[in-house]
């Protein structure tokens, strides 16, 4: 047996798609309705009920290209049998619009979708079915436009839908706003999906994501800021909302409230990646605290969450050597020496060990980084020249000095230091 309905998933909201009742149950309908009264499924519907009784002596027929489409391998069969029914003689609205959306169901599984949502098209457009049937037929038709990522039909198909129905969910009206949140229309995206979530007591979370990347879009950062602490309130544990609302935090340059809720999640074991060690152990820098960043770094590396790199260690050399705590700043900087294709963390090195007058080390670092090459290659002779001063190389400092001058950088400090030296 073939399904009769379509689930389909959407990517970013995951709303399911309303199942779709089989021409069979709709050609019983005249007969079931005087055993039962059912809810109608749109109840405020503006579209009158059309009659929905099928010709007589087109019964057979509809059968027959029900059975067809039920077949795997008839699918071909099944479309030649629904267009012979739209040329029926009598075959009036209600019959065409019933042959339209099995032809559908047939190009659904066989995964035609193009051909699927134009013959649902063409149901809608016979009008002919109940309101049930004809409404979730266009509410079908819009959330494959959506799938084949044809945002604008699906946002027009879901405006029409739900101005027709007068009283949609909550998932009809957050889906036009997902469709407009595709299309970066985010004004219109946000009156939509504030819509859907004023529908429920309680916030639904890829709904108030879809929300608050609309808002971010927009740069209204405090709004995103607001809607993401509600659904972090909501979901306390969500190590994703946090990220994002911290994330919100640095974009709205509330620096101090970013690393409030970042370092929260990490105490209670929710974000302790390595992204969130690099991402907190930043915000840290930037906010003047360099301890905390320090302390933050060595965790993270002891416990392995944080894997030796190069900026790593030049973030833990820059943060130490900021901190005035230069033997620990050598020690970082000499590691991202060794793990650095260029001269300027052995520029780096050369400059902490100079503080620290070791001299050898000193000489040996700076001519690492001239030799690796380094943006300001002038800094590096200075310190060489600093280096052989300190080892007593009086002509080896004046060469180096001279090299200094060369590069604009360091041109005035080296011929200073070069006039002092001839002046004596």
């Amino acid at each position: 047996m073939r399904i009769t309905a379509v689930m389909l998933s959407l990517c970013f909201i995951g709303a399911a798609g309303l199942a779709l009742s089989s021409p069979a149950d709709a050609q019983r309908r005249g007969q079931q309705q005087q055993a039962e009264k059912k809810e109608p499924l749109f109840p405020d519907a503006t579209r009158p009920e059309p009659s929905t009784r099928v010709n007589q002596r087109l019964s057979k027929q509809v059968m027959a290209l029900y059975d067809l489409s039920q077949e795997d391998g008839k699918e071909a069969q099944a479309i030649a049998a629904g267009e012979a029914l739209l040329e029926a003689r009598g075959a009036g609205p209600y019959e065409r619009a019933l042959a339209y959306r099995i032809m559908a169901f047939t190009e659904i599984n066989r995964d035609d979708y193009d051909a699927a949502i134009e013959y649902l098209r063409l149901v809608v457009e016979q009008n002919g079915l109940s309101n049930d049937e004809h409404y979730q037929s266009m509410f079908q038709m819009g959330q494959m436009q959506f799938q084949e990522e044809n945002y604008a039909a699906a946002a027009a198909t879901f405006e029409r839908f739900i101005q027709e129905i007068v009283t949609p969910k909550q998932e009809h009206v957050a889906l036009l706003g997902n469709a407009y949140y595709r299309m970066d229309r985010f004004e219109d995206a946000v009156v939509h999906l504030r819509r859907a979530i004023a529908m429920s007591e309680t916030i639904d979370t890829t709904v108030g994501q879809l929300l608050m990347a609309s808002l971010f879009e927009l740069e209204r950062t405090s709004e995103a800021a607001e809607v993401a602490q509600q659904l972090l309130n909501a979901d306390p544990d969500n190590a994703g909302l946090i990220r994002n609302l911290s994330a919100i935090y640095v974009n709205a340059d509330m620096i101090d409230k970013a690393i409030e809720v970042l370092a929260s999640g990490l105490e209670r074991g929710l974000t302790a990646e390595e992204r969130d060690y690099r991402q907190l152990s930043q915000m840290y820098r930037f906010n003047e605290q360099d301890a905390k960043a320090i302390a933050l770094m060595n965790d993270g590396l002891g416990k392995g969450i944080m894997q030796p790199s190069m900026e790593i260690y030049r973030a833990l050399g820059e943060a130490n050597y900021f901190s005035e705590n230069i033997e620990a700043a050598v020690d970082a900087f000499a590691k991202a020496d060794e793990l650095s294709t260029d001269g300027e963390m052995a520029l780096n090195l050369a400059r902490g060990l100079a503080e620290l007058e070791r001299w050898p080390q000193t000489k040996a670092a700076a001519q690492r980084a001239i030799s690796k090459g380094v943006r300001r290659p002038g800094d590096a002779w200075v310190i060489l020249g600093a280096a052989e001063f300190g080892l007593n190389n009086q002509s080896a400092a004046i060469a180096a000095y001279r090299e200094a001058a060369k590069h604009p950088e360091t041109k005035a400090m080296a011929e200073a230091y070069l006039r002092q030296v001839s002046g004596r």
